[in-house]
């Protein structure tokens, strides 16, 4: 395969990037992940998944070695480092049809994820929550051994995240603070769709009751301190169910974001008239577009988030079967049943966080807007760059409202 050009080495670097971020709550080590970048060449995608594969079966064998001489604290941190660096081997492999690699890094990452769960006191256990005639697979993180009902964070996730990855960016600042934490998968997120190819859905509330059922049959949830948070696009997600679902005391949007029609008409660059008049347009704009993206390597994050990413998440077959399925997603008639107290946040420099002052000027709820900036280390999608800065400020606020 041929070296990738500049573009698609700055999206490689946010790739690394964002494994790295965890290393503040134990899902990476600096060292490991330096290394691994320094023997991919230039971004080759095959090396990409090849170097990050060969550095998660190192550590999980070091996981496996530490936990059959009973170093159990040290079995688990490598566990968990050897979950990250699974799932990094496959991001960018995000696509229809589905590669087999990404399947099988994905199944290994939960399978080592999964050796660590018994070994954190208490124990991670490992949730299937029924949903129509399936499950939802979930991950239930008490702060404590005891059965006393504590206040709880339910955290939804966007577009190409998992409850591996959530345990790093959520659960860790929780339980820490005396919260339990629920993390699952809905359709179009991990399990859901690697494996069983069930695509996104814009009426979110009908999979949020479903966990809120859940949550409230277990006698170490607080059933008046249920807290839902949504990560990246979950940030919309968990706005819309919170409009429908009133069994929730606080709801937290990261970022807060709006209806997606002006923002997706405007990444193509569609006319007033295009946007008036659709679905009602000329297709062979929109073909023309696809084709440009399917081949362009000029902007590589579009084209994997779009071409790739998108498409795959939504079940598109076209450019525009992917925009019409996006215009389903809609909070502005809906935004006013929000009743809970919200926290918006808002990044600097995050694109999805563009209309976050819209929704919080919508709102009628009692509310409270968090700025992120660049200078702070906290621009950029959803802070990654700042987690302690971010879990500080939100849960402040978190504990204020609950108290």
């Amino acid at each position: 395969m041929n070296s990738l050009n500049l573009s698609s080495k700055l999206l490689y670097q946010k790739f690394a990037e964002r494994a790295l971020c965890y290393a503040v709550y134990g899902g990476a080590d600096f060292g490991e992940c330096i290394m691994t970048m320094q023997n991919i060449d230039d971004g080759d995608v095959d090396c990409w998944y090849n170097e990050w594969l060969a550095t998660a079966s190192r550590i999980e064998n070091i996981g496996d070695q530490c936990l059959d001489n009973g170093h159990v604290i040290s079995a688990r941190e490598a566990f968990l480092r050897a979950s990250n660096y699974y799932r990094t081997a496959y991001i960018p492999l995000f696509g229809k049809p589905t590669d087999q690699r990404l399947i099988s890094s994905f199944n290994t990452e939960i399978k080592v994820f999964q050796k660590a769960c018994s070994l954190f006191t208490p124990s991670i256990e490992i949730i299937e929550i029924p949903f129509d005639n399936i499950t939802l697979p979930a991950y239930f993180i008490k702060a404590d051994n005891s059965l006393n009902p504590r206040p709880t964070v339910i955290h939804t996730n966007g577009y190409d995240s998992n409850i591996q990855e959530m345990y790093f960016a959520h659960a860790n600042a929780a339980i820490r603070r005396g919260y339990n934490c629920l993390l699952f998968d809905g359709p179009g997120q991990g399990r859901n769709l690697i494996q069983d190819n069930m695509p996104l859905r814009h009426d979110w509330e009908n999979i949020i009751s479903h966990v809120i059922d859940y949550a409230l049959s277990r006698v170490e949830i607080d059933s008046k301190k249920i807290t839902l948070v949504g990560w990246s696009f979950g940030g919309f997600l968990a706005s819309r169910a919170a409009a429908f679902e009133h069994r929730i005391a606080a709801l937290i949007a990261d970022p807060g974001q709006w209806d997606l029609k002006d923002s997706i008409f405007n990444v193509f660059s569609l006319t007033e008239e295009d946007k008036n008049n659709f679905p009602k347009i000329d297709l062979t704009k929109l073909q023309d577009m696809e084709n440009k993206l399917r081949n362009e390597d000029s902007n590589s994050m579009l084209k994997w988030s779009i071409i790739q990413r998108g498409f795959w998440v939504n079940d598109a077959k076209s450019l525009f079967d992917y925009i019409k399925k996006m215009l389903l997603y809609e909070i502005s008639p809906v935004v006013h049943k929000i009743k809970c107290p919200t926290l918006i946040t808002y990044s600097e420099n995050d694109p999805l966080a563009s209309n976050a002052l819209k929704l919080y000027k919508n709102l009628i709820a009692p509310k409270k807007l968090i700025p992120f900036s660049a200078a702070e280390g906290g621009g950029g999608h959803c802070q990654m760059m700042a987690r302690s800065l971010y879990h500080q400020r939100v849960f402040d606020w978190l504990d204020e409202i609950l108290m």
